[in-house]
């Protein structure tokens, strides 16, 4: 079974969690350059090492690389005085939050270890919080059109979001990933459009089922659901 490597960061700013996966891409792309440069690119041999991380960020919010700043409803010193820091970053979609009590996750993968298709990718990590938040009595599911975990899709008018996604991939690798709001405090997104989605609301865990849910729960469901969904183990 193919292994993934797996490590909890715990709280880390966001720029230096950023960084990281950054580095990890890079090690990443550079391997298979190097590989192909040589004569030796056979993807079942790849020395490519996929992993996952899990962490928490002091608030913030991140810009994806086709977003609309005039998503952000706070000018850069309104910001500042509620103490929450900015970035427009390089992964895909708008403008999302990230904070204490979410869970986000950064699968650092391969794709040609699994299989080479974004859309897949995605469906399959939209699938592993569906199934996650399924252990809590929670009927989970797609929006079609938008990427991410709704609740009550279908329904007009309580549409609620309860985690975004969006990814990057050079040369088949992934960083960036999924944010699960746990216990997260859902006051800041009034501060922007969420994914650049009008007129829709974002939920928790915690609001959900009335109450605290305790992290290290919620991390060993998605470890667990991970690695059925993708077939792996986790070391």
């Amino acid at each position: 079974m193919k292994q993934v490597q797996f490590s909890d960061l715990g709280l880390k700013p966001y720029k230096d969690a950023w960084e990281y996966q950054e580095m990890l891409l890079q090690e990443n792309v550079a391997l298979k350059g190097a590989a192909r440069a040589v004569g030796e690119y056979d993807v079942r041999t790849l020395p490519t090492i996929d992993r996952l991380l899990f962490t928490e960020h002091e608030p913030v919010y991140t810009l994806g690389k086709s977003g609309k700043e005039a998503h952000v409803l706070l000018d850069g010193q309104q910001l500042a005085q509620k103490g929450i820091s900015y970035f427009h970053i390089n992964r895909g979609g708008d403008i999302t939050f990230h904070g204490p009590g979410q869970i986000v996750g950064y699968p650092i993968l391969d794709l040609e270890h699994f299989k080479t298709d974004l859309g897949w990718y995605l469906r399959s990590l939209e699938e592993v919080i569906i199934l996650t938040l399924a252990e809590y009595g929670l009927q989970a599911e797609r929006s079609p059109g938008e990427t991410g975990v709704w609740l009550d899709a279908s329904v007009k008018g309580r549409e609620r979001k309860i985690c975004a996604m969006g990814i990057r991939c050079s040369r088949w690798v992934t960083m960036h990933g999924f944010a699960l709001n746990v216990n997260t405090n859902l006051n800041y997104f009034n501060f922007i459009i969420p994914c650049g989605i009008l007129g829709k609301q974002v939920t928790s865990l915690e609001k959900e089922l009335g109450r605290p849910v305790p992290m290290d729960e919620v991390k060993q469901h998605l470890k667990t659901n991970f690695e059925n969904v993708f077939g792996v183990q986790l070391v």
